[in-house]
């Protein structure tokens, strides 16, 4: 049997799993299973518009509350190691891209909580792994697809 991935968690995405879930379960399941028994009560459920989409909720609700429920089955928490003088997961990163003069903000999470759109990126993420032990001040190399990278650490809080 292989062994599961761990999922590392901030503490703060733990609490938002854990409620997202149970909003899912206790609200969402009963509002989805009324919104199929009022579809039902309209007849023929071959030609039922209403009925269909709320048996597609249905199942994207389940899909989600199983993918919570794995998240949460197998995690551990990102702690805070005590030197506050490089970056670990949890903290949130300001960078510049030492080509392109761009600044960037990053909070570096587990792969479950990455969300490039929230700002927040892997600690396996190329970028991620490659500021995970980085200090203030220093430029690290990330290694890509299309070249090397470089970024400059400007600033890190925990």
């Amino acid at each position: 049997m292989t062994e599961m991935k761990k999922n590392y968690l901030t503490l703060e995405e733990k609490n938002e799993y854990e409620a997202e879930l149970k909003d899912l379960v206790v609200n969402k399941r009963q509002e989805i299973s009324q919104k199929i028994k009022e579809a039902r009560e309209l007849g023929d459920l071959s030609e039922n518009a209403e009925y269909d989409a709320a048996k597609d909720e249905q199942r994207d609700v389940e899909a989600q509350i199983a993918k919570l429920e794995k998240i949460l089955a197998n995690y551990e928490i990102i702690e805070d190691t005590g030197d506050s003088t490089v970056i670990t997961m949890g903290c949130t990163v300001k960078i510049r891209d030492v080509e392109m003069k761009q600044d960037m903000e990053y909070k570096i999470v587990g792969s479950t909580g990455a969300n490039i759109l929230k700002g927040r990126i892997s600690n396996e993420s190329p970028i991620g792994a490659a500021l995970i032990g980085a200090k203030e001040g220093e430029t690290v190399k990330v290694e890509t697809p299309s070249g090397l990278l470089k970024y400059k650490v400007l600033s890190f809080s925990k």
